[in-house]
């Protein structure tokens, strides 16, 4: 990433980018978008996440697992692969395991 922009996009996310000869498949302006918004969204599921939790009781796995689904639908905001990137950070954030 160029060091014109403060925004550290973290390798995790650089990940979903890059190909198989490690050179990205998206110009950097695209990539740094787009991790702001999937941060932006895993920051803002925290709270949902945890009023789902306490009020219905379901593990933390299932919550996830059906949050990556409603993101991962057609028309959603991210793609699926951005989407199961927001789960693991959502699970990162609220410190609950990452669903397999």
């Amino acid at each position: 990433m160029d060091d014109a922009n403060q925004i550290y996009v973290p390798p995790s996310f650089t990940a979903l980018f890059t190909s198989p000869s490690g050179r990205l498949t998206e110009p950097v302006s695209i990539v740094r978008e787009r991790y702001e918004l999937c941060e932006d969204l895993a920051q803002l599921l925290t709270e949902h996440a945890c009023d789902m939790r306490s009020r219905t009781g379901r593990p933390e796995g299932e919550l996830l697992r059906t949050m990556q689904l409603g993101l991962s639908e057609a028309g959603a905001q991210v793609r699926p692969f951005e989407a199961e990137w927001v789960v693991k950070r959502l699970a990162e954030l609220l410190d609950w395991e990452v669903p397999t």
